[in-house]
Formats: structure tokens, C-alpha cells, sequence
């Protein structure tokens, strides 16, 4: 008994979200679209260019 209200429960909430599940992906891919464009416009600046660099050069020059 406490199967069958449970299916009809999760039957009767699921029907009604047809579609959503397209809107929300639609949703986030338009936000991690502009979070990498955001990055990107970010990561290609003159100064973290520079600080990258440094960062990098002075890993390479660490004596063990």
C-alpha cells in the first residue's frame, strides 16, 4: 500500500515538470558559457599573463 502511494506521489510530481529539465540545461549552459568567456577574458590580461609567467619560472628555478 505505502508502494502505491509512493509511485502515484512521484507519478503525479513528475508529470508536471515536462520540460523543465531542457530549461535548466539551457539555463546553465548559457551561464557556463559566460563564466569561460569571463575567464578567458580573465586569464588573457596582460597582468595575469605576467603573474602566470612568474609563477611558472620560479617553480622551474626551485633547487630540491
Amino acid at each position: 500500500m505505502l508502494l502505491k502511494l509512493w509511485a502515484r506521489s512521484v507519478a503525479s510530481t513528475s508529470a508536471g515538470d515536462a520540460g523543465m529539465s531542457t530549461a535548466e540545461y539551457a539555463v546553465g549552459t548559457v551561464a557556463a558559457c559566460g563564466f569561460a568567456g569571463l575567464l578567458l577574458k580573465l586569464l588573457t590580461s596582460d597582468q595575469v599573463r605576467s603573474m602566470l609567467s612568474g609563477v611558472i619560472s620560479r617553480a622551474f628555478t626551485v633547487v630540491f
